[in-house]
């Protein structure tokens, strides 16, 4: 009889998922905002909870005068007699208020004020940047002197509505010079195109990709507020009768605290104000560090989230190189986790050239960042193994991590013209990987970087050119050469050449190969090109939803592709001579990788699927000719039932078919 175990209930973790996820979860994870949120929720609850923590009046001066503190007043008491810690503790309510408010006002006013003059320019533009810049030079605390003395009397509104008004600018003005840059994006030029209102661009559009920086203004200037209202009220221009910790400030110096020796009837709103400023500076900062994706680069190392013990389920290496063993990696989501890359495994020998082929999104990138651990946030690896050199790159601490990068394995990143810092000079940039690893002798790097250059072919007076002074095809040549500086063993090249005409295409990719053999380094080389590749590889693996579904040598994929999805690959290319023919594409289009499949990723777009076997059962790669590999039903017959990576169940077997 089957016992069925009682239901387990929630852990404490699944109730936390709102606190781990989403906007709130990325404030949280950073250190320094979490410890900004923290101190602004303790010094609020001070305020909302003064009735609970006190018993004292902080009005009522019915205690002995300029008291030090003690254990039946710990803050001591004022010259009138009144407890200290009460008046900080209610004191927090009005200061929070007001900083909070105020910078909530300011906030809209400057992000409306900066993001229209932004987006209609023209006029209207210049008229709303023209009255900033006006509202800008004038001296800031003269001006808010001169209005709050003409609003003398008129309560805590007022004041908010004073410091609003005049702390707005600065944000204003930051924010239009950054919408700027966003008003002449193609993104922004199709929304217009496509007819969407200015209200939704600005909004839904703009305003998203400006969210750090808005942050960034409201804490500045809810921190400018609480700053006012303390020099407001300790120049006796606020109102004094309310409990602040400015008004604190203010009667200290009225009554000479300090003159007394009453040092803590100014320490502790002085504490107070301090503490809050730097709990809005954290936050700041925190906030800054995850809304901006460069900053954000999870500090050079992709998240590791194997089981421990999960890298024993490991495949001989035969002595390659690069051993990926059954990895898994994809993406965290809100919605829960994306499989990019789904039980893959690939050697790559010493020096040979590895072509990565398939469409977009297939996870190509992702098991070249994954398997050398370059995989940003919120990427990450969820198990399997990548063994460089017999060594697991995925059990290196950063710091190991970082003295391999480079030396053992370099990058070539798509699109990576725009690797290159715009300001700096071409020599200095490819000093820099020598450098961080212990090459310093000015000699040494000077003749290195020559070698480089001749070596990729570019004139080496070009080492001391700015990168826009260089062609695209030349600034390829330069980002190849860094990744070529130490020699290493092994270099990824992701879609490197895709940006450039095809002329300049084949004389890199010429270079590239020239290269691969006067140095032995090994090259995993990712593109959409199946025809390049079959030139340039010595192996292909074709990918397909995020699963290798094909593996062989270049010329026997050529010649003999076995998996319906490479054939369709295959047939995509037309030929440059003989009869004219109809090519019919691939139709349809990959499936969900933030859902399980249950059967071949391919079966739906198969013009060969076999229903009842292809979309229930997982295809093994069988070995079909001496190293051409194939995961197909129609060269794996299916005798057994198989789990999701692949392998056989009930004593089952995938027999092998001959070619």
């Amino acid at each position: 009889m089957t016992v069925l175990a009682p239901a387990r209930p929630a852990r404490p973790a699944a109730r936390l998922r709102w606190l781990r996820e989403g906007t709130l979860g990325l404030i949280w994870r950073s250190p320094q905002a979490r410890t900004g949120l923290i101190m602004l929720l303790v010094l609020g609850a001070m305020g909302v909870f003064a009735p609970l923590l006190t018993r004292h009046d902080p009005s009522a001066g019915t205690y002995g005068t300029m008291l030090p503190p003690s254990a039946a007043h710990l803050l001591g008491t004022t010259a009138l007699g009144q407890d200290i810690l009460a008046q900080l503790l209610y004191g927090a309510r009005l200061t929070l208020l007001i900083g909070l408010a105020s910078g909530v006002i300011a906030t809209l006013i400057g992000t409306t004020a900066g993001l229209a003059a932004a987006y209609y320019g023209g006029r209207v533009g210049e008229g709303i940047n023209l009255f900033t810049n006006v509202i800008l030079v004038l001296p800031g605390l003269p001006l808010l002197i001169v209005v709050s003395a003409f609003l003398s009397g008129a309560g805590t509104g007022a004041i908010i509505l004073v410091i609003a008004l005049t702390g707005w600018p600065w944000g204003a003005r930051v924010l239009r010079s950054q919408a700027l840059t966003l008003r002449d994006r193609d993104f922004i030029h199709a929304a217009v195109m496509t007819g969407e209102s200015p209200a939704r661009i600005i909004f839904r559009e703009m305003l998203p990709n400006l969210a750090g920086i808005i942050a960034a203004n409201f804490f500045s200037t809810a921190l400018y507020a609480v700053l006012s209202e303390a020099a407001l009220s300790f120049i006796g221009i606020g109102d004094v009768s309310k409990v602040t910790w400015g008004t604190m400030l203010y009667w200290a110096q009225a009554k000479q605290a300090l003159l007394q020796g009453a040092w803590w009837w100014v320490a502790a709103p002085g504490l107070g104000i301090a503490l809050l400023g730097t709990a809005f500076a954290l936050l700041n900062f925190g906030i800054d560090e995850v809304s901006n994706p460069r900053a954000n680069h999870a500090r050079g190392a992709t998240r590791i989230l194997r089981r421990p013990g999960s890298a024993a389920r490991t495949t001989p290496d035969d002595g390659a190189l690069l051993a990926v063993n059954h990895l898994d990696a994809g993406y965290e989501t809100p919605a829960g986790p994306v499989r990019a890359v789904r039980d893959v495994t690939l050697h790559v020998q010493p020096g040979e050239f590895v072509g990565l082929a398939g469409e977009s999104g297939c996870g190509k990138s992702t098991l070249a960042f994954a398997a050398t651990r370059l995989l940003d946030a919120p990427g990450a690896v969820f198990g399997g193994e990548s063994r460089l050199s017999g060594v697991d790159l995925l059990g290196l601490t950063p710091e190991e991590l970082r003295r391999v990068r480079w030396k053992e394995y370099s990058l070539v990143f798509q699109a990576s013209m725009n690797v290159l810092n715009p300001v700096i000079k071409v020599r200095e940039q490819v000093y820099d990987a020598m450098q961080a690893h212990g090459v310093t002798d000015p000699a040494t790097l000077d003749a290195r970087a020559r070698e480089l250059f001749r070596l990729v072919g570019i004139r080496e007076s070009y080492l001391d050119a700015y990168p826009h002074q260089l062609s695209g095809g030349m600034k390829q040549r330069v980002v190849i050469a860094i990744a070529l500086a130490l020699e290493p063993k092994l270099v990824v090249m992701d879609e490197p050449t895709t940006a450039l005409d095809v002329v300049v295409q084949r004389q890199i990719l010429q270079e590239i190969d020239q290269v691969r053999r006067r140095l032995g380094i090994s090259i995993i080389f990712i593109t959409h090109d199946l025809s390049l590749l079959v030139e340039m590889s010595d192996r292909i693996a074709i990918m397909y939803a995020g699963e290798i579904v094909e593996e062989a040598p270049a010329q026997e994929i050529y010649t003999r592709p076995k998996h319906p999805y490479t054939q369709k690959l295959m047939t995509a290319f037309p030929p440059l001579s003989g009869a004219k023919e109809r090519r019919d594409g691939i139709p349809g289009r990959p499936p969900s990788l933030a859902v399980e499949l249950p059967g071949c990723p391919f079966f739906e777009r198969c013009h060969l699927r076999m229903p009842g076997t292809c979309d229930t059962h997982r295809p093994a790669r069988a070995e079909v000719r001496p190293g051409h590999t194939v995961a197909c039903f129609l060269h794996s017959p299916l005798t057994g039932d198989a789990d999701p990576s692949g392998r056989t169940l009930n004593g089952g077997q995938h027999v092998l078919a001959s070619d």
